[in-house]
């Protein structure tokens, strides 16, 4: 390694097929062999450096170092963003369509209220299935999409927000996958866009509304830099880009009962919290502890240098997120679960910025997640109706694989209502 250094060259031999066959473990395992953490390699044969830690977050969400312009694979957007999303734009482009996904997911007033239609929508379902065995994923999946749909003003069915759960989750459980899983994916995408187009049409059709309108109401009437109107499918791209990470906090809600039964004693915990502070610090701490994510990336935007290592323009740069979730350097025994880390006034700010599940960077002007208020408001709330629910949990397979992205318990977590 130190002789790259010198020579300016790096071993790009490409790691596409032990991404695939290892999946989460991949990067860290190349990460703790490394001097420096630093890997370099290629995917899809691209040369791809793979950066992680604070000073790393930093340089990635440097627009001068790294944009996402042409960085996601048509596969990822096919499935996962869909073509012409926020997530492909830099710059003030970027800046323009991001402040509407900021206006209405860091709101502290919708935060709030999609968080109270998602504590409704739960106990709504709970009630319904007293005495059933539930397939906690699917359950929480169906009520997020409910919860979502009420929230973003969406003329749908109850019927019709189940099939939006389904598809959201093939979505995301297709994206990294070869074969029928990414099929699925495919489908689900172009299906879903031609519905959200037919209703962004349709509110273009009626008198423009007061502007705290919902989520429906605000894509519809976006402008972007230019002034114009998005098309109605981009229109739809970014609706599926709201209602798609909300649907998409099912994995978490799995993980949280995963981490209730493993760990008991957080449920009373969750139920003794009357203000919240503990359920949010939980939500942290499954956020970090289970893998979701497990990189972003870009591209160089320039040739570039990286402590003492030339990375050619267009290089891939990967964010290592589940490593630096699990970093020793950041964290304190951070294969223990210990939703207490967030919640000590010593030092909680800095475990906050070192957190990254979802990205980094400031949600405004970079490309970190707006949506984390949300993601964390909807899985405390799960967390802790989960905490005060009646039920136990029969033999099955809880296993996560980390080879499988996006991962989650392989019986999706299921529980018998008393």
């Amino acid at each position: 390694m130190s002789s790259s250094k010198k020579t300016g060259a790096a071993p790009w031999n490409d790691s596409t097929l032990a991404l695939l066959v290892h999946g989460y473990a991949w990067l860290p395992d190349r990460m703790r062999r490394s001097p420096d953490s630093t890997v370099r390699t290629r995917l899809l044969g691209r040369p791809a450096i793979a950066l992680r830690g604070p000073d790393a977050v930093a340089f990635f969400y440097d627009e001068k170092h790294v944009v996402r312009t042409a960085a996601l694979p048509d596969p990822v957007l096919d499935t996962l963003f869909g073509q012409g999303a926020v997530h492909t734009l830099d710059g003030d482009v970027h800046r323009v369509r991001k402040a509407m996904f900021v206006s209405l997911l860091e709101d502290g007033t919708g935060v709030a209220a999609l968080g109270e239609y998602v504590t409704r929508r739960w106990r709504e379902a709970m009630a319904d299935r007293r005495q059933d065995r539930v397939v906690l994923f699917d359950e929480a999946a169906k009520v997020l999409a409910l919860a979502v749909r009420d929230w973003a003003g969406l003329p749908l069915s109850d019927a019709a927000a189940a099939d939006l759960a389904r598809d959201c989750t093939s979505m995301v459980d297709g994206f990294a996958t070869p074969g029928p899983r990414h099929l699925r994916a495919r489908r689900a995408r172009r299906r879903q866009e031609q519905a959200l187009a037919g209703l962004v049409t349709e509110v273009r059709r009626t008198p423009e509304a007061d502007a705290d309108g919902p989520a429906l109401e605000t894509v519809a009437r976006h402008r972007d830099l230019d002034g114009a109107l998005l098309d109605p499918r981009t229109a739809a791209v970014e609706l599926l880009n709201i209602i798609r990470p909300t649907v998409a906090i099912a994995w978490f809600a799995a993980f949280a009962a995963h981490a209730l039964h493993r760990w008991p004693h957080h449920r009373d915990s969750l139920r003794a919290d009357t203000g919240g502070s503990y359920a949010e610090a939980f939500a942290h701490e499954v956020r970090r502890f289970y893998p979701f994510a497990p990189f972003v990336a870009g591209l160089a935007a320039q040739d570039l240098t990286w402590r003492g290592d030339r990375v050619p323009k267009d290089a891939l740069v990967l964010l290592d997120l589940y490593g630096q979730n699990h970093d020793p350097a950041l964290w304190e025994d951070p294969y223990r679960f210990d939703p207490c880390r967030f919640g000590r006034p010593e030092g909680a700010r800095d475990q906050l910025d070192n957190l990254v599940p979802q990205g980094g960077g400031d949600p405004a002007r970079g490309h970190r997640c707006p949506g984390e208020d949300i993601t964390v408001t909807a899985l405390a709330a799960i967390s802790t109706e989960l905490a005060r629910l009646d039920y136990d949990v029969p033999d099955q397979d809880l296993g996560i694989p980390l080879s499988r992205m996006p991962t989650l318990p392989r019986s999706g977590f299921e529980l018998r209502l008393r």
